[in-house]
């Protein structure tokens, strides 16, 4: 008998990339040289695009008796993936580029969280304090892959204690870590005893240096004891990096990850901690079945300009009484309205069965979002910004996480008004976020999927951000300014 295998149980979504280089005080179009505009965009574009090769190129093919086998790689993989690229290239402020504390230190931050608790236990994990990680963003990822055994109670003591790299100078040698245990943050000599048993590799802290970022820090620390600058970790004349590096993904099976890593703020103090490796400050992945079945009160503005009779009044000025929809909307004008009218147009299907009866179809909606934060971070950890962006979608009755996104990040938004007076004068409150969100809309009856689309999404308030990700053509598309 031939065997057939089974139809997945749940849709396929198209996977979705978005990745940043940092966001802050970036010199306006016209006084950013050629030369460096063109290396943000060829370094932005070829990472973006193997990342784009690397999740669309399928996994090797499974026994037919694996039905539910994946077919391309996991948001996780793709997202470190993303960043590990990032880390290697010294223009940004991650990895290789870190940027050097007061006291001429590298300190790495990294984390990684995943929007479905089925994918991995832990969901979310940070780490900080790095001074021999190569690639902070794999123990980042190393520590959620084994949080579901360190949950369970396995500590991985069998695990030879000195897996991985050689120690380096001035490291501890007499921790006890047996395990991440059920930690979230973990800091410095402890996180990197984690990396050892985990297999990554270390490296001297001589790595980390690049001419570029000592000058920067020497440069700053000069203006501020001159007293030409408030701070030396910001400068009006000059962009010093206080933002991150950071990759949104979504795989086929619906799962977001977001992936951050960086080396801080220029002349940050040694041992701050940033945004970066907090839970809900600096980066946030999250699923949830949405339960506003229906749009909230409208305003009395809003009742003037709608037909009578609420939403059915609307199906039925639209002529919606017939069976199916009477009017096709192209997927731009879709979004245009999506833009500019009330509610109900947000979470419309991206397409609609054919009923049999004219009543309008019952559905339920599960949403999911994932953002990434750059920028001062010490403003997204007051702001718990990340966490913050989901929670307003989530709950907030018909706001799109794109909405949510610019009401924090974007001009005006949350982050800016947090710097009150302050604002363009020491950096604080500057930054910007990218994200996916996700909607799969199903028929509450035999749960059927009537359908399911992604989006990507970015916003800034400072003067630029930069980031490229891949459009929904599958073209990649590269952006520093508000204006291009």
């Amino acid at each position: 008998m031939e065997y057939k295998i089974p139809a997945p149980s749940g849709p396929k979504f198209k996977p979705r990339l978005i990745i940043h280089g940092g966001a802050g005080n970036i010199p306006p179009r016209d006084k950013m040289p050629a030369e460096t505009y063109a290396a943000y965009r060829e370094s932005l574009l070829t990472i973006v695009s193997k990342t784009d090769t690397y999740m669309r190129t399928p996994l090797p093919s499974k026994p037919l008796y694996s039905p539910t086998a994946r077919r391309y790689r996991a948001a996780l993989d793709i997202a470190t993936y993303a960043v590990t690229l990032l880390e290697n290239d010294p223009l940004f402020n991650a990895g290789r580029g870190a940027v050097f504390t007061r006291d001429g230190i590298n300190e790495l931050e990294a984390s990684v969280m995943v929007s479905r608790p089925s994918s991995h236990a832990k969901r979310g994990v940070g780490v900080t304090g790095l001074r021999h990680v190569k690639h902070p963003i794999q123990l980042a990822r190393a520590m959620l892959e084994h949080g579901d055994a360190d949950l369970g109670g396995g500590s991985n003591a069998n695990t030879a204690k000195e897996a991985g790299g050689e120690r380096q100078e001035g490291e501890e040698l007499d921790l006890d870590v047996p395990s991440a245990q059920g930690h979230t943050l973990i800091h410095g000599p402890t996180a990197e005893a984690l990396a050892r048993r985990y297999g990554l590799e270390l490296v001297d802290p001589t790595y980390f240096f690049t001419q570029k970022r000592w000058d920067e820090h020497v440069r700053a620390l000069e203006r501020e004891r001159s007293g030409g600058a408030a701070t030396a970790s910001w400068s009006a004349a000059e962009f010093l990096p206080q933002g991150t590096v950071g990759a949104v993904a979504l795989d086929e099976d619906g799962v977001l990850c977001v992936a951050t890593s960086t080396g801080g703020m220029t002349n940050k103090l040694t041992g701050r901690i940033g945004d970066t490796p907090v839970v809900g400050a600096g980066f946030w992945a999250e699923e949830w079945v949405d339960h506003h079945d229906a749009p909230p009160p409208p305003s009395p503005r809003q009742r003037q300009q709608w037909p009578s009779g609420g939403w059915q009044g609307v199906r039925d000025y639209l002529g919606n009484n017939a069976s199916g929809p009477a009017i096709e909307l192209s997927s731009d004008l879709r979004s245009f309205l999506a833009d500019c009218l009330p509610t109900p147009f947000l979470y419309a299907p991206v397409e609609q069965r054919q009923r049999s009866d004219r009543r309008p179809p019952l559905t339920t909606t599960t949403r999911a979002a994932a953002v990434s934060g750059t920028g001062n971070g010490d403003s997204f950890l007051r702001l718990a910004a990340a966490r913050t962006v989901a929670a307003m979608a989530r709950w907030s009755p018909g706001l799109s996480a794109a909405q949510a996104l610019s009401r924090v990040a974007g001009p005006g938004g949350e982050l800016q008004r947090s710097a009150g007076a302050r604002w363009g004068r020491t950096g604080e409150g500057e930054g910007g976020m990218i994200g996916i969100e996700a909607v799969v809309e199903r028929d509450a009856a035999d749960g059927g999927v009537v359908g399911a689309r992604a989006a990507v999404l970015h916003d800034h308030n400072s003067t630029g951000m930069f980031r490229a990700w891949i459009d929904d053509s599958g073209a990649a598309r590269f952006k520093i300014w508000r204006d291009e």
